[in-house]
């Protein structure tokens, strides 16, 4: 966890107003997360911190490459990330407050600095698609030939079409009654 010091901003000494902060992730940044989707990438993160008398209001540009595992094929792509993220921080005391939301994270006044390490590595991960597949699968530079040919030969597409199951034929005759 180290290597993650360099996301902690701490906020105290910074005069009210805007104040922007520049990071560059790279692989060693997602070995930081155990169980990590993505295991590799290059990307730039622009942040703006609008600090202000109760809040602050941090604003995410994330943008780069991360490299995934084609779920079809298996062989690593590149997937092109461009986002924009925002998050308010609210201070308060010691007291409960009930608005507590996950679009807000509070803060004590005691706490002098916010770390962004966890709010960067969601975005990057929320921004993986549920399906990983390559561009146009069979045909980059990427995808794995010998894998599509071998999940073709295995799926029975090429076969001939054989006779169907006699008790699915007796099922089709209910169906017509």
């Amino acid at each position: 966890m180290k290597s993650l010091q360099q996301y902690r901003i701490p906020f105290t000494g910074l005069k009210p107003g805007r104040h922007d902060f520049d990071f560059q992730i790279d692989d060693s940044f997602f070995q930081e997360f155990e169980y990590s989707l993505v295991k590799s990438g290059r990307l730039t993160v622009a942040l703006e911190l609008d600090k202000q008398e109760t809040m602050l209001i941090l604003t995410f540009k994330i943008s780069g490459e991360i490299k995934l595992d084609c779920d079809v094929c298996l062989a690593a792509y590149p997937l092109h990330v461009d986002l924009s993220e925002r998050q308010i921080v609210k201070f308060h005391g010691d007291e409960h407050l009930e608005d507590n939301t996950e679009e807000i994270i509070l803060l004590t006044k005691n706490e002098h600095e916010i770390d962004v390490s966890g709010l960067i590595y969601e975005y990057i991960t929320l921004a993986v698609p549920y399906i990983n597949r390559c561009d146009d699968e069979g045909n980059t530079e990427w995808c794995d030939q010998q894998m599509i040919e071998k999940l073709k030969s295995l799926s029975g597409q090429e076969q001939e079409p054989t006779e169907g199951d006699p008790r699915w034929e007796a099922l089709k005759n209910i169906k017509k009654q």
